[in-house]
């Protein structure tokens, strides 16, 4: 696991829409997960639409992905949320579940789906991935989202998706 930001991203020029998916549950790490993603992502696509949504936990993060990708997809989401190991296995299954989930969205909407909703172990590591400044997992969220946006454009730009059909056809 890396413990500083990735670098940052050049700007992403033309506007765009983000939704940024975050749970409420603890409350405390995952509304500074939010403030942080949204700052850097003002910084890096200083033309984009961010819209947030907020939901009861991290379990309930893929329905509304899901229905997000569905209805109008945006150039990105970013999941966000944190989850706190307990004494039972709960948290890990809930964890699994999310990963998988948001996962198989990307693949089968082919949008990039960035996946800041972190397992811990204790509130020490919560604060360091989403409250401190040398590992915060919501700028970095902000940054795979500017890269992906990014990428993305230049796929489209360099290979239109009716080419690529257009080459299977004759191929």
């Amino acid at each position: 696991m890396s413990s500083a930001l990735p670098p940052k991203p050049r700007i992403v020029g033309p506007k765009v829409r983000i939704c940024v998916v975050a749970s409420k549950y603890n409350e405390q790490f995952t509304d500074s997960l939010v403030n942080n993603a949204i700052e850097e992502l003002g910084e890096l696509v200083p033309q984009g639409r961010v819209d947030l949504i907020r939901v009861p936990g991290a379990f309930e993060i893929p329905v509304m992905v899901a229905s997000v990708l569905d209805r109008d997809p945006p150039a990105c989401v970013i999941a966000l949320g944190l989850i706190l190991r307990g004494s039972t296995e709960h948290a890990d299954l809930v964890a699994k579940s999310v990963t998988d989930s948001l996962q198989q969205l990307a693949l089968q909407h082919l949008r990039p789906v960035i996946h800041e909703v972190l397992l811990v172990d204790d509130e020490k590591q919560a604060y360091a991935r989403c409250i401190g400044s040398q590992l915060n997992r919501g700028r970095e969220a902000a940054r795979a989202c500017a890269s992906m946006i990014d990428l993305f454009q230049e796929l489209d730009r360099s290979m239109p998706k009716n080419s690529i059909a257009k080459k299977q056809r004759h191929a």
